[in-house]
């Protein structure tokens, strides 16, 4: 499918005047300064909420004379770190949708994966897990946090990884400040660049939807990759949660071009079809228990899943997650923003 974005400068199309149901006119440049007005007002509270848990674990991470970490003598620091960081993740994945696509820089050094990290450093890997070199970012700091409740087929998974140094806690006084100063204050550096960046002259609505309906398409691969142990949050097993904040985020930001898409032709029956995507999801996100996606069965097949399997928990939510995201099934939740986007011309049809 040809979905080939159309950006003309800062993201404002001028695409002359629509009319609203009630009779009056505002025209497209109006209705896109009010979204971009009111994605930078709705984005920029979590960036603020992602920079001061950013800020709250640094302040929090331990730096004792003399040794690393030791799980009693720093159990109140490091219940302080692992709090501010699940509220920095829950912060980015209600964001990310928007954000990634715009500052992709920022997003890797905040947000890669490990393996992400890796293929780009060579053999060596990053053998110094506390510096603010290599790899870095909130799963950095995760793989470090969580070492002593990571699953071990997690670890078995990564162990195989070219360059691949085993997660462990700062075992001396040196490392424990360098995870501080460092590693931590990194990701303090990052989030406030990117708060300081988040400017409305720098928001591109085309790039920003687009966005979305990526953050959509993604839901399908932290779900696939859960039945291999490579999972986004996989040491925190947190995945199910990203998927919810996700779904939050996107839902949130979609709602700011609501007014704008009820003005077009067709537009009320598209809005219908996406609300109603969502809310399957959303539905389908409820019925999970815990913040983690429900492990696989063993016998569980992406290419060919059983009907036994796809009647399992994890089975039901692949499904819902399919259902949602697939371009070509009417109804669906990328259906409907692709077809969204291309009446509010944010995007080429499929045949221009």
């Amino acid at each position: 499918m040809n979905l080939r974005v159309i950006f003309i400068a800062s993201g404002l199309l001028l695409l002359g005047c629509s009319s609203n149901g009630d009779g009056s006119s505002s025209s497209d440049a109006e209705h896109q300064r009010e979204v971009i007005e009111g994605m930078h007002q709705s984005l920029l509270s979590d960036l603020e909420v992602l920079h001061g848990a950013a800020g709250d674990l640094r302040d929090a991470a331990p730096a004792p004379d003399g040794r690393g970490w030791d799980a009693g003598e720093d159990e109140e620091a490091i219940a302080s770190m692992t709090e501010a960081w699940i509220r920095a993740r829950s912060a980015y994945e209600r964001v990310e949708g928007a954000i990634a696509p715009l500052f992709p820089d920022l997003d890797r050094a905040i947000d890669a994966r490990y393996e992400d990290f890796l293929q780009e450093l060579g053999d060596d890997g990053d053998q110094d897990l506390f510096d603010d070199q290599g790899v870095t970012g909130m799963h950095a700091i995760e793989r470090i946090l969580y070492v002593p409740t990571t699953p071990e087929s997690v670890v078995e998974v990564e162990s195989t990884l070219l360059g691949y140094q085993a997660a462990a806690w700062p075992a001396t006084e040196a490392e424990a400040a360098e995870f501080k100063e460092k590693l931590a204050a990194r990701l303090v550096a990052d989030t406030q660049e990117l708060r300081d960046q988040w400017q409305p002259q720098h928001i591109d609505l085309a790039g920003a939807f687009e966005g979305l309906v990526s953050l959509m398409n993604e839901q399908r691969e932290k779900v696939n990759k859960a039945a291999s142990e490579e999972e986004e949050s996989r040491y925190a097993q947190r995945t199910m949660a990203d998927l919810r904040d996700n779904l939050a985020g996107t839902t949130n930001i979609y709602a700011l071009f609501q007014s704008w898409l009820l003005t077009k032709p067709d537009g009320a029956e598209i809005d219908s079809d996406i609300e109603a995507a969502f809310d399957a999801l959303d539905t389908a996100y409820s019925d999970v228990n815990g913040d983690s996606i429900p492990r696989p069965p063993e016998t569980w097949s992406s290419e060919s899943p059983s009907k036994a399997d796809l009647g399992t928990p994890f089975g039901r939510l692949y499904q819902a997650v399919q259902d949602a995201v697939d371009p070509n099934r009417a109804g669906s939740a990328v259906d409907g923003m692709n077809r969204a986007a291309v009446v509010l011309g944010l995007m080429e049809p499929a045949d221009g």
